[in-house]
């Protein structure tokens, strides 16, 4: 039997799912991960430490046989902070050069890595983007919009083009720009290193699109160089972000192509729209399964696995109930739930994708769900865009056929259906009740009142599902205080440990006390 995989990963920030939830996965196998100090790791909009960063890749590279490197995290301090600091270009491709010379120390290292397109985000938040975008957000979006329609239709564009320009201040546009542009040129260049094989593979993906759009149109220019270098077969450009290190957790630990039986909550599924991605749902999720290195089965007899995906009726809807665009008769949801049902009966590994809605589980598929045998499912997730929940759910699916860890596999499943059903489907707005008109970008002086009352609400609901679904499993759970990964309701922390009967662990962090760092699986 040969070793397990040793694996070094640069997340893009610390949040559960970008740090926690790869480290899950590959525990399910038994490979081991490693993960820069907390130092060296971006905190929310704060930047990591890009010298540390280095330092520890080149200290523990010779130990490794896989890398899976967001560039952001390793270039710019971070995939939030990429989008705020003014670090000059020839900065971040100093700091990219680190994985040549580690390549070069180490040649039969395996290096994954993952960008991500400068997003134009969907409302005015001044954290997560530049400050002045609380202020200007609309008027940037408009400018993006009419930039790619100029772009792509010509002159009959023009005047709208000219108009969402002279709406924006001439500094405020240009420094905009100017991030966009130094970081395609960083892609650019992580190209490269796809093409001369410093890379193994590389995915850039764009974060919370638009079919039209300023990372529609980096999208096509990256398209186009890739044409040039002739690197398709190594490369993956779609819709996604926080998700990839799972994605690439997957195609690398499990290298062989998986085939997958995928299905739709309604016989039109795969032509459901989405709100935070440039394409509908069936050619997301052909892009996902191909990041991942999976292909469609014929059957599901034939099928590794079975990826189950709850879609809309015709388009996602922030707010459920939702009976215009979510919730109608394009779809039959017990019929869903029959298949998956049957599914788990006939012993197919099972992997359930919720993209009803963004940002959490749909609660009428929940309630059908709570009778089956949940515990027995391959996977789950249902968190924040489309393109988030398909990638891990896929990581899963693509995984289970390695899981040699039970407590492992139960873990991180569990862990999905705590944040993903009970806080984001019901606790979260449960909490937002309890509070003073809260801010969505920065709680403030709120926070610590906010994670009392997560505490209070959502403890016993995660002891309550584990005891329905996962009790008769003969594992143990041991469960830390919940809190909040950065000061808004947006992102929970759940620490908690699945156990054997004879396995000893020190009980989960206490996220009221600080930030909690993913045990390792080693």
């Amino acid at each position: 039997m040969s070793p397990p995989a040793r694996v070094l990963l640069i997340p893009p920030d610390t949040r559960p799912q970008t740090l926690n939830l790869p480290v899950q996965l590959a525990a399910m196998t038994g490979a081991e991960v490693s993960v820069p100090p907390a130092g060296a790791l971006p905190e929310f909009h704060t930047p990591g430490n890009t010298d540390l960063l280095s330092d520890w890749l080149l200290s523990e590279s010779g130990q490794a046989d896989l890398l899976i490197v967001c560039l952001e995290t390793l270039c710019l301090g971070g995939m939030i902070p990429a989008r705020r600091v003014s670090d000059p270009l020839e900065t971040a491709l100093g700091r990219l050069a680190v994985l040549a010379e580690v390549k070069r120390r180490e040649p039969d290292l395996q290096i994954y890595a993952f960008g991500v397109i400068v997003r134009v985000a969907h409302d005015n938040d001044p954290h997560e983007e530049k400050p002045y975008y609380g202020q200007w957000g609309r008027e940037l979006r408009a400018y993006s919009t009419a930039f790619d329609r100029h772009a792509r239709h010509g002159d009959a564009e023009a005047g709208a083009l000219d108009a969402a320009r002279a709406a924006l201040p001439p500094e405020i546009l240009a420094d905009w720009l100017g991030t966009r542009e130094r970081n395609h040129a960083l892609h650019l260049a992580a190209l490269d290193l796809l093409a001369t094989g410093v890379l193994t593979h590389l995915c850039l993906t764009l974060d919370d699109t638009t079919p039209y759009g300023l990372a529609a149109h980096d999208r096509r220019m990256l398209e186009a160089r890739a044409d040039e270098l002739g690197v398709w077969p190594h490369l993956d450009i779609y819709p996604g972000a926080d998700e990839v290190p799972c994605t690439l957790l997957a195609r690398a630990l499990a290298p062989q192509q998986a085939r997958v039986w995928v299905r739709y909550s309604g016989l039109g599924g795969a032509g459901a729209e989405l709100i935070y991605e440039d394409r509908p749902a069936g050619e997301l999720v052909q892009a996902h399964l191909r990041a991942a290195g999976c292909v469609l089965a014929d059957s599901p007899v034939g099928a590794d696995f079975v990826l189950a995906v709850n879609t809309p009726g015709t388009r996602q809807a922030n707010r459920q109930p939702d009976f215009a665009t979510v919730d109608t008769p394009h779809r039959h949801l017990p019929a869903f739930v029959d298949a998956l049902h049957a599914d788990l009966e006939a012993g197919r590994a099972v992997s359930l994708a919720d993209i009803a809605y963004p940002n959490g589980a749909e609660r009428r598929l929940w309630t059908l769900l709570r009778g089956l045998p949940l515990a027995r499912l391959a996977g789950f997730s249902a968190w924040n865009t489309a393109g988030n929940t398909l990638g891990s759910a896929i990581a899963f699916g693509k995984l289970a056929l390695l899981v040699g860890n039970r407590a492992a596999h139960a873990e991180a499943l569990f862990a999905r259906m705590v944040d993903d059903v009970l806080y984001q489907s019901y606790v979260r707005a449960e909490v937002r009740g309890r509070l003073s008109s809260p801010s969505p970008y920065d709680l403030g002086d709120q926070r610590a009142a906010a994670e009392a009352h997560l505490r209070e609400l959502i403890t016993p609901r995660i002891q309550a599902l584990w005891q329905r679904h996962f009790a008769g499993s003969g594992l143990r759970l041991q469960v830390g205080g919940a809190g909040l990964a950065w000061p808004r309701l947006f992102t929970g922390v759940f620490p908690l440990a699945v156990l054997t009967p004879g396995q000893q662990r020190s009980a989960p962090a206490d996220s009221r006390k600080s930030p909690p760092e993913p045990e390792p699986f080693v």
